[in-house]
C-alpha cells in the first residue's frame, strides 16, 4: 500500500463561533490529485491553512507521516495571485530564491547551492530566461510559473495551490496545470488544488473534496460530482451535467447550508438530519 500523504480523521474546525466543517475525514496516498471545490468562505483556503499547522478544534491531521508544522520544507505552497507591482525590486531568480529561505534579503548573495536550485526551479517551469527580469514586468502567466518555481525550489513531496488559475486566461490556465501535472507524475509527489472550476483539472483528479455551509463531500470525481451527491451538499436541487468532458453544475441557487450536524459515510457525503 502506498504512503499516506495526508491523513485527516474526525476533524472538526471552528473559526471563532464558526463551523468550517465537522467529521471531516479524509486520506490521500503519495501521488494523489485532490482538487478542493466550494463557495467563497467554505473552508478551501482553510483546508491548506490545517495542512501548514493550523490547529483543529478536535480530530487528527497527519501530513507525511506527522502532525503538521510551520517551516516543513517537505511542503511547497502556492499562494493566491496578486500582481505584483511593477516597481518590485526583484528579478525572477529573487522572487524564486525566496523558496530556499524567505528570512533573507539579496539572493544574488547566496551560495551556490542556492543558486543551482533556483536555476532548476526556473527550468522546470519554463522560465529560464525570464531569471533575470523584474517580476513587475512580466504578466501574470509568467509570474505563476516563478510562485510555482518559488514553491518546488525546495524539492517538496507536497504541493498546496490556493487558487492558482484565478484570473489567467485558458491559454495560461493550460500551461499552470500541466507544469503541476508533470512534476506530479515526474516526482511522486501529492498536489491539493484549491479551485473555483474543477474542469481544467478534471482529467488529473484523483479524489475530490467539496465543501460549503459547514458540511463537506469526498470521494472520486465519479462519486462527488453527481446530482444526487450535490443537492444533498447544498440542500437544495442542483443538476450536475457532463458535456463533451466537461462538467457543468446548474441550479437556481446554490447557498450553502447553515451548521447542521450529522454523519458522513462513502461517497463520503454529509446528509440533512
Amino acid at each position: 500500500m502506498s504512503e499516506l500523504a495526508i491523513r485527516i480523521e474526525n476533524s472538526t474546525l471552528m473559526l471563532g463561533e464558526r463551523l468550517i466543517w465537522a467529521d471531516l475525514s479524509l486520506a490521500l496516498k503519495a501521488g494523489d490529485f485532490l482538487a478542493v471545490i466550494g463557495p467563497n468562505g467554505a473552508g478551501k483556503t482553510s483546508l491548506l491553512k490545517v495542512l501548514l499547522g493550523m490547529r483543529l478544534a478536535s480530530g487528527i491531521v497527519e501530513v507525511l507521516g506527522r502532525t503538521p508544522r510551520r517551516g516543513d520544507v517537505r511542503i511547497g505552497y502556492v499562494p493566491q495571485r496578486g500582481e505584483l507591482d511593477q516597481d518590485v525590486p526583484l528579478r525572477a531568480r529573487d522572487l524564486v530564491a525566496l523558496g530556499v529561505d524567505g528570512t533573507r534579503w539579496g539572493f544574488g548573495r547566496g551560495g551556490a547551492d542556492t543558486r543551482r536550485r533556483v536555476e532548476e526551479a526556473l527550468t522546470a517551469v519554463g522560465a529560464r530566461a525570464l531569471a533575470d527580469v523584474a517580476v513587475g514586468r512580466l504578466s501574470g502567466g509568467e509570474q505563476q510559473r516563478l510562485r510555482i518555481a518559488q514553491a518546488l525550489v525546495g524539492d517538496p513531496r507536497l504541493l498546496l495551490c490556493d487558487e492558482p488559475l484565478l484570473s489567467l486566461d485558458l491559454h495560461h490556465q493550460r500551461e499552470v496545470v500541466d507544469l503541476l501535472q508533470g512534476w506530479s507524475e515526474r516526482t511522486g509527489g501529492t498536489v491539493v488544488f484549491v479551485t473555483h472550476d474543477i474542469n481544467p483539472v478534471l482529467a488529473f483528479t484523483d479524489r475530490v473534496l467539496a465543501v460549503a455551509g459547514g458540511r463537506w463531500a469526498q470521494g472520486t470525481p465519479d462519486e462527488v460530482l453527481t446530482t444526487a451527491a450535490m443537492t444533498e451538499l447544498y440542500g437544495s436541487q442542483v443538476d450536475v451535467l457532463r458535456v463533451h468532458g466537461r462538467v457543468l453544475v446548474v441550479a437556481e441557487a446554490m447557498e450553502p447550508l447553515g451548521d447542521h450536524h450529522g454523519h458522513a459515510h462513502e461517497p463520503v457525503v454529509r446528509p440533512r438530519p
